[in-house]
């Protein structure tokens, strides 16, 4: 039923012997019952209580989850007769998801038995003037084209394209386990799934299974296309130029959720959008929501009841829909490509994030199908041997040791009772701590870093970021490095187990404030807020011994199968986790390239559960040796 708001006092009864008085309190009764809900009220007033609430019932069909506000203007009663009379009044029609529609009517009123009772006419033009008999409202709504995402040059990410539905008509199948079986083998979708779905679908009914875009359908099309009861209908959508194009940060567009409905409301508490609207569902699409959408718009016509007819409306009113702005991203396409397909290679979970050194500048995001795509910029990791950053910012800093302090690196130490290893137990005596570093030594850090502050390790990282409670429209785990810890969890913590976690967005942001020197915080739309203040960096000194110790991981350390990729510098990892004998473990490889085909970048690179820091150092290979030049 629609609901309303009167605006103006609400006489009770008729209390005055002027007509005027009269015939106001009468239209104004009538407007607030209607602008009440109270179609059934609002017909008794009329002269045809019947007809009135055909025309009533019929405008709230018309104009379905709208609520009217009606301000009563003139009143003017015919002198000579005094039985006929007019009140003019304004109709707000708060459209559902819409702006407000206002335009001009009136009521025509005649005088009835009672001297001091006056009704309103029942016609068609006390709903809206352009109404006539057999004629009913029709709304329809429009929302503009969504504005782009662009990457760092302004061009557009997501492109309309054609997208192919596998889905099942209930009342085609003959054979449900076959055809559920053969539409599993071809898009991995679950048999019993698609079984369960078409049981509890109507026949005739539409059930889709899959939506893939035009070449991926083409992939399949001989396995699924003669299948008895499974139909391809066809769209199109806004897509990213392929479905792990940055995803996390991104995002993607879709029919509208009721959790998004719920989120995009305007200042009334009403929803912006409606069920059908294509919508940002995560990522930047969805952050940047309303900027990105627009505002829509209207026409509204009149038009036949009987829809034999084939009248296809007058239009009496319109409203244009407002278009959105764009929202530009740092994303570098040849960037996110490399990674992409560095990734691509990889069976187990694999992500790659790059970011600019010295502006914190998002330029490529990538996970590949096996993965979970947030974990790329909030996941949750121990980082192993790549805190070793950030462990030998805390002594480098300290003055505990220089890169040339002759360190032991035994194959295991004895922390409280508890042991701790290199891999395979690896002794190298007494070396430089560069080359405690370069050849990741984990028994040296450990010894070290239990000379530390509690929290200098704390302290380092920080200098880089880690723990900011960073302000992005796409959250970013900053890491947690406990300030605390004592004993073996702060000897665990030096080697990036413990209670340390970082994210590969993390991570990166940390390789690049050593690459720059002015660590920043992290940009994903260009000419947003700050997410935060830049960290404070651990100073020079220390940087102009740190990243020699990088360059040497890459020359003759743990990552020398990038040797060859120009002037690399770096930190391998690999991270326990779990509760398996042998502990499973995640590969890591963290690091910078400065001077290459796309100027200088920072990155990380995590392959969740590789076991060895081998299998990440195989994919920033892989990056770097697809970075194409600037252009």
């Amino acid at each position: 039923m629609t609901t309303a708001v009167l605006a103006g006092p609400v006489l009770s009864a008729c209390t005055s012997a002027d007509p005027t008085d009269q015939v106001r309190d009468s239209a104004q009764a009538f407007l607030a019952d209607w602008s009440g809900g109270d179609t059934e009220g609002a017909a008794a007033r009329t002269d045809d209580e019947a007809l009135a609430a055909t025309l009533l019932d019929q405008t709230a069909t018309d104009l379905p989850g709208a609520t009217l506000t009606a301000d009563l203007g003139d009143v003017a009663v015919d002198t000579d007769e005094g039985a006929t009379a007019t009140a003019t009044w304004t109709a707000t029609w708060d459209l559902a998801a819409a702006p407000d529609w206002t335009y001009q009517a009136t009521l025509d009123l005649t005088r009835d038995g009672d001297a001091d009772g006056w009704t309103v006419t029942a016609e068609p033009t006390l709903v809206h003037p352009e109404l006539a008999e057999g004629q009913h409202l029709q709304l329809t709504r429009t929302l503009p084209d969504r504005a782009a995402i662009t990457d760092a040059t302004g061009a557009p990410l997501f492109t309309p394209t054609e997208v192919v539905t596998v889905g099942v008509d209930t009342a085609q199948v003959t054979d449900l386990p076959a055809l559920a079986a053969a539409l599993s083998a071809a898009t991995g979708v679950s048999a019993e799934e698609i079984a369960a779905d078409v049981q509890a679908a109507p026949s005739g009914q539409f059930v889709p299974v899959i939506t893939l875009r035009r070449p991926d359908f083409e992939a399949i099309r001989a396995q699924v296309f003669d299948l008895p009861g499974a139909v391809f209908p066809t769209d199109t959508r806004l897509l990213a130029p392929s479905p792990r194009f940055g995803a996390a940060l991104l995002g993607r567009v879709g029919a509208a959720t009721a959790e998004v409905l719920e989120e995009t409301t305007g200042d009334d508490d009403q929803p912006l959008y409606a069920e059908g609207d294509q919508l940002g569902l995560s990522g930047l699409q969805r952050a940047y929501q309303e900027q990105l959408t627009g505002t829509a718009g209207f026409t509204v016509a009149v038009i036949s009841l009987d829809t034999a007819t084939g009248d296809t409306g007058r239009v009496v009113d319109t409203l244009d829909p407002v278009p959105g702005t764009p929202v530009q991203t740092p994303l570098v396409p040849a960037v996110q490509n490399a990674a992409d397909a560095a990734v691509a290679g990889q069976a187990l979970a694999t992500h790659v994030v790059v970011i600019r050194p010295g502006t914190g500048e998002v330029v490529a995001v990538s996970s590949n199908e096996a993965a979970t795509a947030a974990n790329a910029l909030a996941g949750q990791f121990p980082p192993g041997s790549s805190m070793k950053t950030m462990t030998a910012t805390a002594l480098l800093s300290a003055g505990t040791v220089t890169p040339d302090t002759a360190v032991a690196c035994p194959g295991t130490t004895v922390v409280d009772g508890r042991e701790f290893e290199n891999e395979d137990q690896f002794d190298l005596g007494t070396v430089p701590f560069t080359q405690a570093f370069a050849q990741s030594c984990n028994t040296t850090f450990i010894q070290q870093g239990l000379t530390l502050p509690d929290d200098a390790l704390s302290a380092a990282a920080a200098s880089y970021g880690v723990g900011t409670d960073w302000q992005l429209p796409v959250g970013v785990f900053s890491g947690t490095v406990p300030a605390t810890s004592t004993g073996t969890t702060k000897a665990a913590d030096a080697i990036g187990q413990g209670e340390v976690l970082m994210s590969p967005a993390q991570m990166a942001l940390v390789a690049a404030g050593i690459a720059s020197g002015t660590p920043a915080a992290p940009v994903e739309v260009v000419g947003a807020e700050p997410a935060g203040s830049a960290p404070a960096g651990p100073g020079q000194a220390v940087l102009d011994q740190l990243r020699p110790m990088m360059r040497q991981v890459v020359l003759t350390g743990t990552a020398t199968a990038l040797a060859d990729q120009g002037e690399v510098y770096g930190k391998t990892g690999t991270a326990e986790f779990g509760t398996t004998t042998p502990p499973d473990s995640h590969g890591w490889f963290v690091g910078y390239q400065l001077g290459g085909p796309q100027g200088d970048l920072a990155f990380a690179v995590l392959v969740e559960a590789g076991q060895s820091s081998s299998v990440a150092v195989g994919v920033a290979d892989a990056f770097l040796s697809g970075l194409s030049p600037q252009g």
